[in-house]
Order: C-alpha cells, then sequence, then structure tokens
C-alpha cells in the first residue's frame, strides 16, 4: 500500500477547467468531432457494401449510396442546430434535445430507441471484432493448407479477448477524452478499407474485367427465387441505410467542442467532412467491391474471404478492422455511461462511491464507473456468445431505430424549433422524406426478420464459428 497514491480530489480545481454551466471545460475542434463521426460512420460495414450493390445492380446500388449519404447529412445538420434550446442552454444528450423541443412521450420513445441501438451495436462490434480476429488465424491457415480447408474455429474464445479490452479501455471517463482512440480508429478505417480497395482493384486486372453483373443485381433464376431476390433488396436497402446512422451519438458529440465558438457551425462543418470522406469509401469499396466479385460477392470480403493472398496483407487489414472496433464501441458505449453515472450522481449526490474521484498510479478512479461499466461490458460480451446470431437481430434494431433516430426525431424538432406552419411547402416535402425512409426502415426490418427466422432454425446458444 506504501506505493499507492490514494487521494481525494479536493474540488477546488481552477475555474479554467470548467464552462460557465459548471460542467467539465469542452476541447473538442471540427477535427475531433469529424474523427468521432468517421470512427461511427465507417463501421466494418463498409465491407459488405460489395454485396447489397450485387443485389441491387449497378444503377440502383449507387443510388441509394448518394440518397442515404444525403439525407443523413441533411437530417444531421437539421439535429446540429437543435443542440441549444431556444434559450441559449445546452442540450447534453440527444434525448435531452428532445425534450427540450418535442417532450412529452416522444421523450421515452427517443430514449428507447436509442438504448437500443447503442446497446445493439455494442453487441455487434463485439462480434465483428471476433470475427475479424479469427479471421487472421484462418487466413494463415488457408495459407498453409490451401483454399479448400475448413480452418473452422469458435469466435467465443476472441469474444472474451475483445471484451477484456473494452473493460480496461470503457474506464476512459468520456468523449472528452476519447480524442485519441477516435484518431486511432479512424486511421484504421481508412487502412483496411483501402487494404480492401487494393485488393479489389488487382483482382479486376486480374480477371480482366469478365466477371458476371448485372444493371439489375443478381438476376432472378435457377439459384435465385423471386422470393430471394426481394428480401435480399430489402437487406441490401438496410444495409447501405444503416451504415449511415450515427444520429444516436451525434448530440454527444457536439456537446465536446470548445466554447467561444457556434457549436452548430462547427458541427455541420465535421458532418459534413465525416459523411463525405464515408461517403467516397464506400462507394468505391462498393463499386469496386462489386466489379472484382460480381454477382458472387460475399457478405464481407475480408472475413468472408473474397481474398486469399497475399495472406499477411488479409491478415493486417483484420487486425485494422479489430483496431477500429475498439474505438467504435467506445463512441457507442460512452453516451449510455454517461446517462447513467450522470442520473446517479443526481439521485444521491452525497454518496462518495458515486460521486468521488480517487488518484491511485497517477490514474483518476470512480468506484461507480469501475463497477457499472465493467458489468456493462461483461453483458454485452455474454450475449454476444449467447447469439451466434445476434448481427440478425442487431440489424433488426437498426431497421426499426433508423428512422425515428436519423430521420423523424431531426425533422420533427426542426419544424418546432423554426415553427413551420402545417401544410406550407417547406413541411410538406419534409414529411414526404419522412414517410419515404419510414416505409424503407420498414422494408430493411421486414428482411431482418426474414433473417432472424432462419437463423433461429440453427440455433445454439454459446456456439458461434468461424
Amino acid at each position: 500500500m506504501g506505493q499507492i497514491s490514494l487521494s481525494i480530489d479536493s474540488g477546488n480545481e481552477s475555474s479554467s477547467k470548467f464552462d460557465d454551466d459548471g460542467r467539465v471545460k469542452r476541447t473538442g475542434t471540427a477535427l475531433t468531432a469529424s474523427a468521432h463521426i468517421i470512427t461511427a460512420v465507417i463501421g466494418s460495414g463498409v465491407l459488405s457494401l460489395a454485396w447489397a450493390i450485387a443485389q441491387l445492380g449497378w444503377i440502383a446500388g449507387p443510388i441509394a449510396l448518394m440518397a442515404f449519404s444525403f439525407i443523413t447529412w441533411f437530417t444531421s445538420i437539421l439535429l446540429a442546430d437543435c443542440y441549444r434550446s431556444n434559450d441559449g442552454s445546452r442540450n447534453y444528450t440527444y434525448k435531452d434535445v428532445v425534450r427540450s423541443h418535442l417532450g412529452g412521450l416522444k421523450v421515452q420513445l427517443c430514449g428507447i430507441a436509442q438504448s437500443s441501438n447503442l446497446v445493439g451495436s455494442s453487441i455487434g462490434y463485439s462480434i465483428t471484432a471476433s470475427i475479424s480476429m479469427v479471421a487472421m488465424i484462418r487466413s494463415n491457415c488457408f495459407h498453409k493448407h490451401g483454399h479448400e480447408a475448413g480452418c473452422h474455429m469458435s469466435n467465443n474464445p476472441y469474444i472474451i479477448g475483445f471484451g477484456a479490452m473494452q473493460i480496461i479501455i470503457s474506464q476512459i471517463p468520456n468523449f472528452h477524452k476519447l480524442s485519441w482512440l477516435s484518431f486511432v480508429a479512424a486511421a484504421m478505417s481508412f487502412a483496411y478499407s483501402s487494404i480492401g480497395l487494393g485488393l479489389a482493384i488487382a483482382k479486376i486486372a486480374g480477371t480482366g474485367g469478365k466477371i458476371e453483373s448485372s444493371l439489375t443485381g443478381i438476376p432472378i433464376g435457377p439459384n435465385m427465387s423471386s422470393m430471394d431476390k426481394m428480401w435480399n433488396t430489402y437487406n441490401a436497402l438496410g444495409n447501405i441505410a444503416f451504415a449511415y446512422v450515427f444520429s444516436s451519438v451525434l448530440v454527444e458529440i457536439q456537446d465536446t467542442i470548445k466554447s467561444g465558438v457556434p457549436e452548430n457551425k462547427v458541427m455541420k462543418k465535421a458532418t459534413l467532412a465525416g459523411i463525405s470522406i464515408s461517403t467516397v469509401f464506400y462507394m468505391l469499396c462498393g463499386v469496386l467491391g462489386y466489379a472484382a466479385f460480381g454477382n458472387d460477392a460475399p457478405g464481407n470480403f475480408l472475413t468472408g474471404f473474397g481474398f486469399y493472398e497475399p495472406f499477411w496483407l488479409v491478415s493486417f487489414a483484420n487486425l485494422c478492422i479489430v483496431i477500429h472496433l475498439v474505438g467504435a464501441y467506445q463512441v457507442f458505449c460512452q453516451p449510455i455511461f454517461g446517462f447513467v453515472e450522470d442520473w446517479s450522481k443526481g439521485k444521491w449526490p452525497e454518496n462518495k462511491f458515486i460521486t468521488e474521484e480517487y488518484s491511485i498510479w497517477g490514474f483518476k478512479v470512480n468506484f461507480l464507473r469501475l463497477v457499472w461499466r465493467t458489468c456493462y461490458v461483461i453483458f454485452t460480451t455474454a450475449l454476444a456468445m449467447l447469439f451466434p446470431f445476434f448481427n440478425d437481430f442487431v440489424g433488426f434494431l437498426g431497421a426499426i431505430t433508423f428512422w425515428p433516430l436519423t430521420v423523424y426525431f431531426p425533422i420533427e424538432m426542426y419544424i418546432a424549433r423554426r415553427k413551420i406552419p402545417r401544410f406550407s411547402f417547406t413541411w410538406i416535402w419534409m414529411e414526404i422524406l419522412n414517410g419515404i425512409c419510414l416505409v424503407i426502415s420498414l422494408l430493411a426490418a421486414a428482411g431482418s426478420i426474414h433473417g432472424l427466422v432462419k437463423s433461429l432454425r440453427l440455433f445454439k446458444p454459446f456456439h458461434s464459428v468461424s
């Protein structure tokens, strides 16, 4: 114990460490916000876009990518304008923004949708990271024993390993301290996306462009019934639409931007930069991936082994995916962490277990943060191992939360904030956009339910194998 310096912070820190509302001083910039956005938007799902375009074809695929890019950018700037209430006060979370502008039952609905999206994403990232870890080992196995070798192994040890990493990293207090991890994660997303692009270009050059593809995607025939074509089309739209979902953490990202400049203007710049960069990578990966594999495009051409060689490069790309998902997990968890901790401090302000910060070996430790975040990571890790098909369920959660979080709430709050008259031109076209996105979300949800039903037939608890 003589080596441990244990002290309670006095609370007499300089006022320069706090904003005018008494909260910790914000230090974020357009650059750090862009990094958070890219980390949240560009996930390993970018590598499944070749499959999505294979379902939709050369015409509808790129059009869908650009359409959802524009929709996400547009609704994000509406949400950015709602960060401060009409009286100028800050709203620290998405739920606070909805409470300020809409109120009533919609606040509870927002909380349910956001929490479902964030928890589901956490579990999905745990599964996806483990698949990439296993893919690194399988890549080496295929290189040694040939491409026909099974090289199958359980994902569970790697899910546990990912969870162990997250228990440690989850002690990062908040978004303000997370910028360095987002920069690393954003760099990793560029790395594995670029590797995927390079391998796709090499494959296109090797085949001379002689790959079976179509303007309308995979044709109906002996290997594709009309019903399968319909379900795959719905799933493809869902994959593209939900590849852009980051609205559930947008307000929390905006709340990191330092005072002294209008946060909404900085956030709009960061959103434009983040979504533009993401869209370029999405378009390149989707289009070139389809050009490389045609109608045989795998669900993920790095973990699904669209490429086998050079095996070391495929392994490195999967390592980059894992590092990126470590950061993405944190970006999506911080709003949940912050909500529970802020609620607890408001409920029991005198409880030292909840409120006090201790310094141990130079690190700030809060016992509530330590216990609660560790339990949360263990919970998501256990669910990731319990349901090997959980990605289908996460897709369903994404389908039912995309419309309210990315489209409905931003549009309705903007209408309320600007007092836009009902049945005016602006109100009509915004509500038309609202309705179109609702229909797409319902179709994507139907596709996800279809996938869930198929997965349940083969359900084996704690049996996840790559």
